[in-house]
């Protein structure tokens, strides 16, 4: 199983076997293919309602989603796009607000395939070019795009001008990819993933920014004013003060917004990036009504989601089950922040290989009543060897979540964590497909 993942329909699970197949040459980093693939396709990209932009580390799906609910509490019909999918390929295009139906998906996939199959395009870039041609052929009031993997070389930019950018939190992840040696550009790790991610940054269109460590702040800055850009940053431009509610304020006034129901105390923080987007923009006119709405109103699956009861979670008895798919430190922290309130958890983690292994454990520390150690289905994994030198207590391992849940101690909630691919399989054993 890889990232095209499979589908009940066989129109597309023809499709997705064609992506499956796709691979990107070693090496190959660039705009080239895909601009060269959206011009066979009549640049669709050009033709879009106004883009929200959205790049980050970890919160910019969260972000996307606020923005999304915030709009069409509005009244205003959204199209968004965001990665990676959980369960179905169908959740990364959300077409005037329904996730696309499978004739359409099978048909645009098929068009980029076709048109593409001489220039060896990549898995993203044919699903960038099928959500272009969605979103500029079915009306819309507005786009939210959230880019893939970092933002200067990622297939969403190819857009020329959207309405507004936002840069979420920044943190270490993807090293692989986006720490590839090059001649100018930072050499700092941080600062080379501050670089990456503004460049998303468009002349003469706002990049709204959060607080970063200097470092990254700096960068940041440097890319945005390199570009033409303009910076909006937390704390200089506009300002949320998160309590009981978020006090937000900037140069056009204050607003008293509520908390968001999506546990953690981050997505206060990314809801006040997407209340900042939209009022640093002037594509569409938004209230402060449908912005106190749409932050009640997100949802967003395997972010601190506490699951219901289902088929997986009744293996465990009455506890509460927290799923999150986060894989980096700055995720680690997150999660750790959510639970330092509550009771220690039992954690079962399953991580790729390619993943920092302390990522999550070192933050939890002790907060952990036992740690087991699952694969990561379809994917390479990290061995309970690899978690060792990062946890507190002595590991287990099991050969699923099932048979982990099962052999839990008979008291103490469940934290099941580390990777998104881990997260969709949960979703899916537990009957809670993301819609």
């Amino acid at each position: 199983m890889k990232d095209f993942a499979i589908s009940e329909d066989p129109g597309v699970q023809a499709q997705l076997d064609r992506l499956g197949r796709l691979s990107v040459p070693q090496g190959r980093l660039g705009l080239e293919t895909i601009r060269a693939l959206l011009d066979r396709l009549g640049n669709p990209e050009r033709h879009l309602p106004p883009v929200f932009h959205v790049a980050g580390t970890n919160g910019k799906g969260s972000t996307c989603t606020y923005l999304r609910t915030i709009l069409e509490e509005q009244g205003l019909v959204v199209h968004t796009a965001t990665k990676p999918h959980l369960v179905r390929y169908n959740e990364r295009i959300r077409l005037a607000g329904r996730l696309i139906d499978n004739a359409l998906l099978a048909a645009l996939l098929a068009e980029a395939l076709d048109l593409g199959e001489d220039l060896a395009p990549s898995f993203f870039e044919v699903t960038t070019a099928a959500m272009f041609m969605a979103f500029a052929r079915v009306p819309a009031d507005a786009c939210v795009i959230e880019t893939g993997l970092g933002g200067r070389f990622d297939a969403t930019n190819v857009m020329d001008r959207p309405a507004i950018c936002g840069l979420a939190t920044l943190g270490l992840d993807h090293e692989a990819f986006l720490l590839i040696p090059e001649q100018g550009v930072p050499q700092d790790p941080l600062a080379r993933i501050a670089f990456e991610k503004a460049s998303i940054a468009k002349p003469g269109v706002p990049l709204v920014t959060q607080v970063y460590p200097d470092l990254a702040a700096d960068t940041v800055a440097a890319t945005a004013a390199a570009i033409g850009a303009p910076v909006l940053a937390r704390g200089r431009d506009w300002h949320a003060d998160i309590g009981d509610a978020i006090a937000y304020r900037d140069a056009h006034g204050m607003l008293d917004l509520p908390l968001p129901h999506l546990p953690g105390a981050h997505q206060a923080d990314n809801a006040a990036l997407a209340v900042a987007m939209l009022r640093h923009q002037d594509a569409v006119t938004v209230s402060p009504e449908a912005m106190a709405r749409g932050i009640v109103a997100a949802r967003w699956p395997a972010r601190l989601q506490r699951l219901n009861a289902g088929p997986l979670t009744v293996l465990a008895g009455e506890r509460t089950i927290w799923l999150d798919g986060g894989h980096n430190p700055d995720a680690g922290a997150a999660i750790a922040r959510h639970l330092a309130d509550q009771p220690p958890v039992h954690v079962v983690i399953g991580m790729l290989a390619n993943k920092d292994p302390g990522a999550i454990l070192v933050p939890l520390g002790h907060h952990a009543l036992s740690v087991t150690i699952v694969p990561a289905p379809g994917h390479d994994a990290h061995t309970p060897e690899a978690f060792a030198p990062f946890s507190a207590i002595p590991l287990s391992s099991a050969p699923d979540v099932a048979a982990a849940l099962c052999a839990l101690p008979p008291t103490g909630d469940v934290l099941i964590t580390g990777s998104l691919y881990l997260a969709g399989d949960v979703l899916r054993r537990n009957g809670e497909i993301p819609d």
